[in-house]
């Protein structure tokens, strides 16, 4: 790569006020790089075409040059004609004749290159500055279809993206391995011929990637080559050639803006100058604060208080800005922010939009807080607060400067649920929302939304996260910044993350510490909100922010190992398979399967996924057998992959015979389906009066599949396919470890999902 000319060529364009090459000097930048176009000459007009040397063939093509039309094809600025000087000529004077308006630098006459124009012989590959995840490299079919055919494809199977922060050449070529046009070029189908090894597309695509910081520290906005072709040589060897390239240019970076170039990469200066590392002190505060408490009734903000005590908050170092009061509920009261007796490390303000900046402005000004929950919203966005917000803003910036300063958590949110921190802030009343109690478990919810965050607390009642984080509008601290800060928390085995849109380039900060989670053996769960044009609306209105591209998002997180949902329930479900899965081991796809119910062992066999049913060994065979036989079911239960025990099972044989399944060695995952309607099992929630089952006793289905999953190593899944008669036998397994579904399809793809992401 030829850095220097690269440098040369945007200033050029840039000093002369374009905002885009023209072909010719997209042709240097071709060059420049390394990578492979047709032969061409330049000539300003039709009269210097005698005075030209033909390239060889049948065919030419003749270009207008223009900073003004980039798209040519579409205006008749492009003409394949006979490789004759009488041929070129006509064509150019004819473009001569059409473009009068336009700046018009010249012509090209190209060497024509001969391909068979079908798919997956043309490839688009384009770079672009995003503004969430900075520099992204993207690869799928060419040609004038390229639009129509990303959209036709199912997402991911022909389209592809890149980062420089994660992608190197082992990434590339292992995520092009499935790609539908690479496939389709390189001889991945049957009774195909290659028609290019599939290395020269990867090194193609890793010359963009390797090149991609250069071209965002120097303005290029976008380089897209479109299409890139198959072409053979005249000895038969296979080439890929860019055709036409188009690359605009514009303003990404400037010194002092919010992004800016720092060593030779672009950063988001307002982010990188904050003092994040007192997110630690956010999270585990030993003194806190808080204003805007109701003496006679329970607002938000005195519900607050009370979550703070009730979680254990040393009272004796958590005060209440509060004028005329002494104390309130056991805290120390102070009338105004200078007269906090210490500085804290919390400072909770619950108070109106319009007050609150005047009041960050005074804790930054006088030093009074490391970190601060700003609950409200409109904080930034409200009319007739310009001024008041812009003193906020340069006494964070001027207290910053002097290594002090807060960090700020919100606004437009419901702040944070912290266990090693003893505190809450989630202002959702104990018998609307009881907290989860009881071991703590190693995940971290950090949510955009407060109100996504406490329906994730609600619906797993038995998962009692370390963390609940909401951040609302990220007016300071964001997504990314909690997902780095925390990737060093080894109690923490599961990041949930929902977000509805980045900040500028906190998109890639994400992407490099969710990369750094998945190395390290944990997991990262992630759904984007905003992901159609409605739903970016809306996302928009809600908190202040911008939607990104969902494509990307999904690509960029996928490819490093992150678990991208694609439905809320499917999150959900993600979160508490991984956490009660958490330990088990990932040896395989061979699937073992129970059920007694003929229709979903059909069921299972349907939706294997990437599993396989299992083939039992010979002494798992003779184990099963001995299992029916002790149970009396042996003339109506035989021993094949599923096992239809019907309903004649009771608990014992249901719990042996699964046990079996899964212990044996050629199986590496289970799924047990539990239809809990017979009479021969406990399965119902104790009620005398009708009948003497207790779903809860240990010796029910519930208690024997609980000890089942803790003593085995392998991941398996159960089943409960039935009505809300039967959510108490639900709950019991999930409450015993056993993650529950409620149809077999959705188990078994969230199985794939577990299993996938372990063999990564």
């Amino acid at each position: 790569m030829e850095e220097k000319l690269i440098r040369e060529l945007a200033g050029r364009v840039i000093a002369e006020g374009r905002d885009a090459f023209t072909e010719v000097e997209g042709l240097g930048l071709l060059a420049a790089l390394g990578l492979e176009a047709p032969r061409w000459h330049f000539v300003k007009g039709s009269g210097e075409v005698a005075a030209l040397v033909p390239f060889e063939g049948e065919k030419a093509v003749v270009k207008v040059i223009s900073p003004e039309i980039l798209h040519k094809t579409e205006v008749g600025g492009v003409a394949i004609v006979p490789n004759s000087k009488d041929g070129i000529a006509r064509a150019m004077a004819a473009m001569e004749a059409r473009f009068t308006e336009e700046r018009v630098d010249g012509y090209t006459v190209n060497e024509f290159v001969p391909y068979e124009p079908k798919l997956g012989h043309e490839m688009i590959v384009g770079y672009r500055f995003a503004p969430d995840f900075g520099p992204v490299v993207s690869f799928g079919p060419g040609g004038i279809y390229a639009e129509y055919l990303a959209r036709a494809f199912r997402p991911g199977a022909a389209n592809a993206f890149f980062s420089p922060e994660t992608a190197d050449r082992g990434v590339i070529a292992a995520t092009l391995a499935d790609n539908a046009v690479l496939t389709l070029a390189s001889g991945g189908l049957r009774n195909t011929k290659p028609a290019i090894d599939a290395s020269k597309v990867t090194d193609a695509i890793a010359t963009f990637v390797k090149a991609s910081r250069l071209f965002a520290e120097i303005g290029i906005t976008e380089f897209e080559v479109n299409p890139f072709v198959i072409s053979r040589r005249a000895g038969g060897e296979s080439r890929l050639v860019a055709l036409d390239v188009l690359v605009k240019v514009g303003t990404i970076a400037t010194p002092g803006g919010e992004l800016e170039v720092r060593e030779g990469r672009v950063v988001n200066r307002l982010q990188a100058d904050r003092p994040v590392a007192k997110i630690d002190r956010l999270l585990k505060p030993r003194s806190a604060a808080v204003i805007g408490v109701s003496e006679k009734g329970m607002n938000n903000g005195r519900i607050i208080l009370r979550n703070l005590i009730e979680n254990g908050f040393d009272t004796k170092r958590l005060y209440v800005v509060k004028a005329g009061l002494p104390e309130l509920d056991g805290c120390r009261c102070v009338p105004d922010v200078a007269s906090l007796p210490e500085k804290v490390d919390l400072f909770v303000l619950v108070i109106p939009a319009a007050q609150a900046a005047e009041c960050i402005a005074d804790l930054a000004e006088m030093d009074k807080a490391e970190s601060v929950i700003v609950i409200p919203g409109g904080l930034e966005e409200k009319s007739g607060t310009e001024a008041i917000v812009a003193r906020m803003r340069a006494s964070l910036e001027k207290a910053r400067a002097s290594g002090r300063g807060p960090l700020l958590n919100g606004g437009n949110c419901l702040g944070v649920r912290s266990v090693p921190g003893k505190y809450n802030t989630l202002f959702i009343p104990d018998y609307k929302l009881p907290m989860p109690k009881g071991k703590v478990a190693p995940v971290a919810v950090i949510s955009q939304s407060g109100a996504f965050a406490i329906c994730r607390i609600s619906k797993h009642e038995d998962v009692n996260p370390k963390y609940v984080i909401t951040c609302g509008n990220q007016m300071d601290v964001t997504l990314g910044d909690y997902l780095e800060r925390l990737k060093d928390d080894r109690e923490i085995g599961i990041f949930a993350v929902y977000v509805e849109g980045f900040k500028p380039l906190d998109g890639e900060k994400l992407l490099r510490a969710a990369k750094a989670i998945v190395d390290s053996g944990r997991t990262v769960i992630f759904y984007r909100a905003g992901r159609t044009a409605a739903g970016a609306a809306a996302s928009a209105s809600h908190t202040a922010s911008i939607a990104g591209d969902y494509p990307v998002t999904k690509a960029l997180l996928s490819q490093v190992g992150a678990i991208v949902t694609e439905t809320l329930d499917e999150f959900d479900d993600a979160v508490t398979l991984f956490a009660l899965l958490r330990g088990k081991k990932a040896r395989g796809r061979r699937l073992g399967a129970v059920s007694n119910a003929g229709f979903e062992c059909v069921a299972f066999a349907d939706n294997l996924g990437r599993m396989e049913l299992a083939s039992f060994s010979k002494a798992g065979n003779e184990r099963l057998e001995r299992v029916f036989a002790d149970a009396k079911i042996s003339e109506i239960v035989d021993v094949h992959n599923p096992i239809d025990l019907t309903p004649m099972a009771d608990d014992a044989a249901y719990h042996e015979t699964f046990q079996a399944a899964i212990e044996d060695e050629s199986v590496d995952c289970g799924i047990v389906g539990i239809v809990p309607l017979t009479v021969r099992m406990n399965t119902l929630a104790k009620n005398p009066e009708v009948h003497q089952e207790d779903v809860t006793r240990d010796d029910s289905i519930a208690g024997r599949y609980g000890e089942l999953m803790k003593s085995s190593d392998k991941p398996w899944v159960a089943v409960v396919d039935v009505g809300s008669l039967y959510d108490p036998l639900c709950e019991e397994l999930e409450r015993r470890g056993v993650p529950v579904f409620r149809t077999a399809d959705r188990a078994l793809k969230l199985l794939n999902i577990w299993i996938d992401s372990h063999l990564h």
